[in-house]
């Protein structure tokens, strides 16, 4: 078993470039900070695997899960995989660049593409658009995928008869997908945007082991 680090060794230890996503261009110079029980770094690979209770935040990105493994090709392109605890789910949250929205996910295994800038939500997944405090888009699949350079979603049932679909509430069977879509309003008819964003309550760094 791996000794136990304390997060600021983590956050001076890690010096792979940031996990960046382009919905907000601003994170990719904010500096990265994780909490978890072990570190396992790989220079050579170019490879951090984090694990137990991990929590890690750049910018307006908070991701969690189990583990979280980060790596990076020789072009530079970041690329990272959380996983989640048995019987919970891996979380991922980020406010997208230059409109009062932000996107929140959850899966078995959530899988981050740098190169092609998507985001993957694999097993029960779940994605939620909020537009200030308000829930506007849901959706729930066995497997959905976020393009970041299109903004656009795509949506699969579970890859395999039997296989267990989404656990989202209302929910949507093995094979199938759902999603509630909430019309777009006229933005000169919109009322203003709300000051705060509340989200599924994330522990804080520092509560992370409890």
């Amino acid at each position: 078993m791996m000794p136990s680090f304390p997060s600021w060794f983590l956050t001076c230890l890690l010096a792979l470039p940031a996990w960046t996503v382009h919905a907000e261009k601003a994170d990719r110079d904010k500096p990265m900070n994780v909490e978890a029980d072990a570190l396992r770094y790989d220079d050579a690979r170019k490879l951090s695997l984090f694990t137990g209770q991990v929590v890690l935040t750049k910018g307006t990105i908070l991701i969690r899960g189990a583990t979280v493994e980060i790596r990076q090709d020789d072009q530079g392109y970041q690329y990272g995989v959380v996983k989640a605890e048995p019987g919970k789910l891996a979380y991922f949250r980020q406010k997208r660049e230059g409109v009062d929205e932000t996107i929140e996910g959850e899966g078995d295994t959530i899988d981050y593409d740098g190169r092609l800038d998507t985001v993957k939500f694999i097993g029960q997944a779940q994605l939620r658009r909020y537009q200030g405090a308000k829930l506007n888009d849901e959706f729930n699949a066995g497997l959905i995928v976020y393009n970041n350079l299109t903004d656009v979603f795509t949506l699969d049932g579970a890859p395999a008869v039997g296989a267990p679909g989404s656990t989202g509430q209302p929910g949507a069977p093995a094979g199938r997908v759902r999603a509630m879509l909430t019309p777009k309003s006229d933005p000169a008819l919109a009322p203003a945007p709300a000051t705060s964003t509340p989200m599924r309550s994330s522990p804080e760094l520092n509560d992370a082991k409890r």
